[in-house]
């Protein structure tokens, strides 16, 4: 069966019934992190919302004012994700997230046009591809693609475009002579129903259950982006098509005017004025590293040079590194001396370094640790590594500074 949404993509309001409604839980990503939500699957009549399928995400919208969060596909059906429930038999509207939808018809058939004219052109057949959130990519079966290629495949298929091609269903049974005429990478395995064939007039026609466009000038254009080395000999061909364009041309034009502000150049100048700003950036971080391994040799001489100088050396510095901890180690020595250094955000994480004759070192360890939040290694009176939190850093001088008189006393 073929649903509305298929049978008319440009449909944004329906009415249906609801046939069952049962409760569910759904799984839902957020920042990176899941939750599971309890609501009710719903089965409907016919919908105008469309399930995943054919490299298509799903699409969202409302039924009866109640949103839908996901919808999938179970054989013949779609299965609509809401959190209210619904009355079987109960009349509802449905609503589509009609930019939504309208992104991702322009986005598939800009891959069928891209598809089908990358093999007539130069024989770049496709094994898959995914239409992303921002951009969207097409797996094409050769290791590279030759130079100026790219380029004119975006020309024809911007012309395909400028020429108002038409773009229309067919619906053909399993056994018509026509399907084997089509290009397919195949039926899914609980396929039921006729085969439903795009058609690009005089492109291409090919087996889809996605929502198309109905003529390709409904695209407004297609930029691609580039290509990227993908899986087992295989190229990724990123690309944009409609909406996506514009938007990435705003983008872009902000950003541009976001860096002749900065730079206080012209467009055309920004890269030669950021080439020379990193090489700058580069001779500032060789001095800087220079200085503070300077800095560390006459911090160590200092404290040495101090005849009433503690048995007790602690130091923080933001800008330092392991390099510079380990200098002024080194420098002082530590057969006689608690040497406890830190380099990071005063309050923040940051790397620390403690050393000292081993039995006091071995019996603070697990204390600075955990107070620091960090983790570190070491052997033979040196314990070095990374702190999750500085916060507590007082904390850990103390501590220090307790453990000696209590030997001392001891």
């Amino acid at each position: 069966m073929a649903f509305q949404c298929q049978r008319d993509c440009y449909m944004q309001e329906f009415t249906t019934s609801v046939v069952s409604c049962s409760e569910a839980e759904l799984q839902l990503e957020n920042n990176g992190k899941k939750n599971k939500i309890k609501g009710y699957n719903v089965k409907l009549k016919d919908t105008i919302l469309f399930p995943e399928g054919g490299g298509q995400p799903d699409d969202r919208g409302t039924i009866g004012g109640v949103p839908v969060l996901r919808v999938s596909r179970q054989v013949a059906e779609a299965v609509h994700f809401v959190t209210s429930p619904l009355e079987e038999g109960q009349e509802v509207q449905l609503k589509v997230d009609w930019e939504r939808r309208f992104d991702h018809m322009q986005q598939h058939s800009g891959q069928h046009l891209v598809t089908a004219l990358a093999d007539t052109m130069f024989g770049y057949k496709t094994t898959s591809w995914e239409l992303g959130r921002q951009r969207s990519s097409i797996e094409l079966d050769t290791p590279a693609v030759k130079p100026g290629e790219m380029e004119a495949l975006e020309a024809a298929v911007n012309q395909k475009i400028r020429d108002h091609v038409p773009v229309t269903v067919q619906l053909l049974s399993i056994d018509d002579p026509a399907v084997e005429k089509v290009r397919s990478r195949g039926l899914p395995d609980d396929h039921a129903g006729p085969i439903r064939i795009i058609d690009i007039e005089g492109v291409d026609a090919n087996m889809c259950c996605g929502t198309h466009v109905s003529n390709l000038s409904h695209l407004q254009a297609i930029k691609i982006l580039g290509t990227e080395k993908g899986k087992k000999n295989k190229t990724n061909l990123i690309f944009l098509a409609g909406n996506r364009v514009l938007k990435y041309a705003e983008r872009s034009y902000s950003t541009e005017k976001s860096l002749v502000a900065l730079l206080k150049t012209g467009p055309e100048e920004h890269v030669e004025a950021v080439d020379k700003l990193q090489k700058t950036v580069k001779r500032l971080q060789k001095s800087n590293l220079t200085l503070l391994r300077d800095m560390a040799v006459l911090i160590a001489q200092n404290f040495k040079s101090n005849p009433e100088r503690s048995n007790i050396f602690s130091l923080h510095n933001k800008d330092g590194d392991n390099e510079f901890m380990n200098i002024i180690a080194n420098e002082i020595g530590f057969e006689n001396t608690i040497i406890f250094l830190t380099v990071g955000e005063e309050k923040g994480a940051g790397m620390f370094l403690l050393a000292g004759p081993t039995p006091i070192i071995d019996g603070l360890s697990k204390q600075v640790l955990e107070l620091l939040q960090g983790k570190g290694a070491g052997k033979n009176g040196r314990l070095q590594g990374k702190a999750g939190s500085l916060a507590k850093r007082a904390e850990v001088e103390a501590l220090i500074r307790e453990h000696c008189s209590q030997a001392r006393s001891g």
